[in-house]
C-alpha cells in the first residue's frame, strides 16, 4: 500500500490569504500556481493526484509543500536561484546613454536614432528605445517657438489674456487676423482614394494656380466665424473688412479686436476710421506671439481639415472651398476656451528665458528701438 500524505494544517488566515491570491486578477501565475498547490495539499490530496490535476511535476508539489512547512506564506512568492528576468544593465550604464542622448550628436548629424545610438553604446535598439521611453526621450521630434523680446510684452499679455478669461459685459471679443499668400495647388495627378491596408495619397509635385488672403474674425464667446477672401493683404482690404464687421454687427454694442502688430492694422487710415467708429476697440498680441490669437487655431483647423490634401484649378475654386469649410464650421461653432493664466505662462516662460540666456547671453533681451535720424 502506498504512504498516504499528511494534509497540511493552515490557519484560518493563511487560507483567506491564499484564496485571495488565485482569485485576484493581478496576481502573479507562479503564485497562483504555488498558492493552488498548498490550498490542495490542505485538502489532504496527495501528491500525484495534485501534479495530475494542475499539471507540473510530482517533485514540483513535494518541493512546495516542504518550502511552505518551513517558511510559511512568504516563500510562495521567492524566485528560485537563477529564475526570473535579470537585468542586463546597470544605473551607471543607463545614465551614460541618457547623458549622451541630451547632451552629444553623431558625427555630421543633428539627432540620435535609436540605431545610431544603440551601435555607440554596443547595446541593442530595443535597448535604447525602452530607455528613451522610460526617461521621455524623443530625438527625433521637434518643436518651433520663438520668445517674445516685446518691450511691453507683460502689459498687452495681460491685457489679451484678461479679455479670455474675463470677457467685458454687454460687448463682444472678435480675434482678427488674415492668413496671407494661400496657395491654390493642383495636384499633377489624381490622387488615390483610401481603401482597406493604404491611406490616401497624392502627388508631391504640384502647379500653383494663384494666391489669396483670407481676412477672419473669430467670436471667441460662441466660436462663429466671419471670413472674407481678398486679392492682397494691405490696408485698404482691412478697411473693407472692418466695413463688414460693423455691418455684421449692428448695434452700440462694443466690439473688442484682439490683432497683431502687422503694419496694415495701425496705418493711418485705419487709425483715422477706428477714431470715427468709437465702439471699435482694439487689443494688440506682443510681437512674435501669435499663440495669443485664437483665431489662428482656427486657421489651423482650415488647413490642415481643407486646404492641406485638396487639390484647387483657380483662386475661384480655393475660395468657393474656404467658404463651405466657413459655413459647415458655423452650422454648429465650437469655440476655442482659454484657460492659461498670466502667471503661469510668465513662469513658463521665464524658464524658457534662463535657458537661452545660459546658451546665448543677451538674446532674451527687449529690442530697442531704432531712431530716426
Amino acid at each position: 500500500m502506498p504512504k498516504s500524505t499528511p494534509a497540511l494544517q493552515l490557519k484560518e488566515s493563511d487560507l483567506q490569504q491564499l484564496r485571495q491570491w488565485v482569485s485576484a486578477f493581478g496576481t502573479p501565475q507562479q503564485v497562483a500556481l504555488h498558492s493552488r498547490t498548498i490550498l490542495a495539499a490542505a485538502e489532504g490530496q496527495s501528491d500525484n493526484r495534485i501534479a495530475q490535476r494542475l499539471n507540473v511535476n510530482r517533485k514540483t508539489v513535494t518541493l512546495w509543500r516542504g518550502r511552505f512547512n518551513e517558511e510559511g506564506l512568504d516563500s510562495l512568492w521567492e524566485v528560485a536561484p537563477g529564475r526570473g528576468r535579470k537585468p542586463t544593465y546597470g544605473t551607471e550604464k543607463i545614465e551614460s546613454i541618457v547623458k549622451a542622448t541630451l547632451r552629444t550628436k553623431p558625427k555630421g548629424m543633428t539627432q540620435w536614432s535609436c540605431r545610431l545610438m544603440a551601435a555607440s553604446q554596443g547595446v541593442s535598439k530595443s535597448t535604447i528605445n525602452n530607455i528613451w521611453q522610460s526617461h521621455n526621450l524623443k530625438p527625433h521630434r521637434v518643436k518651433t517657438f520663438k520668445l517674445s523680446r516685446d518691450a511691453k510684452f507683460l502689459e498687452k499679455l495681460t491685457d489679451v489674456v484678461g479679455l479670455y478669461l474675463n470677457p467685458p459685459q454687454q460687448a463682444m471679443v472678435l480675434c482678427v487676423d488674415e492668413k496671407s499668400q494661400i496657395q491654390a495647388l493642383d495636384r499633377t495627378q489624381p490622387g488615390l482614394p483610401l481603401k482597406k491596408g493604404r491611406c490616401g495619397t497624392m502627388t508631391h509635385d504640384y502647379k500653383r494656380n494663384g494666391t489669396t488672403t483670407l481676412f477672419a474674425a473669430l467670436e471667441v464667446l460662441q466660436g462663429r466665424v466671419i471670413g472674407q477672401c481678398y486679392e492682397g493683404h494691405r490696408h485698404q482690404e482691412f478697411l473693407r473688412f472692418l466695413t463688414r464687421l460693423d455691418q455684421e454687427f449692428p448695434g452700440d454694442i462694443h466690439l473688442h479686436l484682439v490683432m497683431d502688430n502687422y503694419g496694415t492694422h495701425k496705418h493711418p487710415r485705419v487709425r483715422s476710421w477706428l477714431k470715427r467708429h468709437s465702439r471699435f476697440v482694439c487689443h494688440f498680441v506682443p510681437t512674435s506671439s501669435s499663440w495669443l490669437n485664437l483665431v489662428e487655431r482656427w486657421f489651423g483647423e482650415l488647413t490642415r481639415k481643407r486646404i492641406r490634401r485638396d487639390s484647387f484649378i483657380s483662386v475661384e475654386d480655393l475660395e468657393r472651398a474656404i467658404g463651405e469649410f466657413m459655413a459647415a464650421w458655423n452650422e454648429n461653432p465650437k469655440p476655442f476656451v482659454w484657460t492659461a493664466t498670466v502667471e503661469s505662462i510668465v513662469e513658463k516662460l521665464s524658464r524658457c528665458r534662463q535657458t537661452l540666456e545660459k546658451i546665448q547671453p543677451g538674446c532674451t533681451l527687449p529690442r530697442s528701438r531704432k531712431k530716426k535720424k
